[in-house]
């Protein structure tokens, strides 16, 4: 699956009346203005995606904070978005794709082909000085088949088990238990390996090049053939680290329920400190 599409190709694309489907996810912990950003400036031609409503389920805390939408539900919510068998889409955000990188991943989750990250997102837009666009947009409806199961999951049992790399894309801090500002446990499912979604990122947020995604990786114990799983809070910035590991030529399963569905779960062990040094139920 295609991961990368920088400001310079997507403005060729347009130019040129290529049809490229845009989505335009402004989400952020802490941040639920997401709309009122995207009608006060956005790419023309972007359709807005909410994250809570329409990347997301709801359901029990032991589900966590974002299950993943039902099949039906995203299937007409792709649709809406103006998304027809075979386009080219383009997402973004304005927080280093770690929003947009949700889309990206279900739309692939869908068996959907073609699907890009806008590198740098928004900002590199902004930086390359190409017009925005202002107010709300909507598309024609699409006729794009939406059928889950092509990228893999696994779920709090999968990840008990998991005999192979297990990442934990939050903050250090959040990994090693020492503060947790969302969830009700702090510190890491057992045997997980600190992974910071952020270190993926040049300083200008684009990707890291796949040489040096790769060398990062390897150093976490990542190689050619590795049974790899990711988890981050609530699987949202997870699809980021996987996006990131297809960049440096690897592939990761996805635990959408994620700290948040583990920590509510009676039962399930907790470890914190840098290497395991306290084990808790």
């Amino acid at each position: 699956m295609s991961v990368l599409m920088n400001a310079a190709t997507l403005n060729e694309r347009l130019k040129a009346g290529m049809r490229t489907v845009l989505l335009d996810v402004r989400w952020a912990l802490g941040d639920p203005h997401g709309r009122e950003h995207y009608v006060a400036a956005h790419i023309p031609g972007a359709v807005y995606v909410d994250m809570d409503s329409e990347l997301a389920s709801h359901g029990a805390p032991q589900d966590g904070r974002h299950p993943l939408p039902a099949e039906a539900d995203f299937a007409q919510t792709v649709r809406r978005w103006g998304i027809n068998t075979g386009d080219t889409v383009v997402i973004y955000d304005d927080a280093g794709s770690a929003a947009a990188a949700r889309a990206w991943w279900l739309l692939g989750y869908a068996g959907l082909a073609n699907i890009y990250l806008l590198d740098g997102g928004l900002a590199a837009w902004r930086s390359a000085q190409l017009p925005l666009a202002h107010g709300a947009e909507t598309a024609l409806v699409g006729d794009a088949v939406v059928q889950f199961g092509a990228k893999q999951t696994i779920d709090g049992d999968g990840a008990a088990g998991w005999e192979g790399i297990l990442l934990d894309s939050r903050a250090g801090e959040r990994y090693r238990g020492e503060v947790e500002p969302m969830d009700p446990r702090a510190g890491h499912i057992p045997g997980a390996v600190s992974a910071p979604t952020l270190e993926n990122l040049a300083a200008d947020k684009t990707f890291l090049p796949a040489d040096q995604l790769r060398a990062r990786f390897a150093g976490l114990g990542v190689a050619d053939g590795a049974a790899v799983a990711v988890y981050c809070g609530s699987g949202v910035t997870a699809a980021h680290q996987i996006a990131a590991l297809e960049i440096a030529g690897f592939t990761a399963a996805l635990y959408p329920g994620s700290w948040s569905a583990w920590s509510n779960q009676a039962g399930r062990p907790v470890e914190t400190g840098h290497n395991g040094d306290r084990v808790e139920t």
